[in-house]
């Protein structure tokens, strides 16, 4: 993957990618944690710029949900979305429609060749859901 995107293949590289792989939508300190699992010392510098550097290449992913810092991901390419849990924030893959999905298609594209739609779905994952189900109401 990395020669085949014209990087050098690094230690720190690896462990990245590798880290990102086994932890979609991880955050820098939880990369940053996994990589120094296998690594042993390594900067958060260092992770950032690994992080920057595979992202510019094409191989990882950055999202960024409203309210939360930077996670990344190895999928990339297929224009999936995200549905994410507004009580623990937990983060999983949703798959484009299939058919008709008219709010895919802008009303006005301001002059912009559009490649790209990015969808966000909020709500509550199935553990919260059960706990607030579970909960008494005044």
């Amino acid at each position: 993957m990395l020669r085949g995107a014209s990087l050098r293949v690094t230690a720190p590289r690896v462990a990245v990618l590798t880290a990102v792989h086994n932890h979609p939508h991880s955050d820098t300190d939880s990369i940053l944690g996994h990589v120094r699992e296998s690594l042993g010392a390594v900067s958060h510098q260092a992770v950032y710029d690994v992080l920057r550097a595979l992202t510019g290449a094409g191989l990882l992913r950055r999202i960024q949900p409203m309210g939360s810092v930077a996670r990344y991901e190895t999928r990339v390419g297929d224009n999936h979305h995200h549905v994410v849990c507004r009580s623990c924030g937990v983060i999983a893959d949703v798959d484009c429609a299939v058919g008709e999905a008219p709010c895919l298609t802008a009303s006005d594209t301001n002059g912009f060749a559009l490649d790209e739609a990015e969808v966000i779905y909020w709500g509550l994952c199935a553990d919260c859901s059960a706990l607030q189900t579970s909960l008494p109401h005044p």
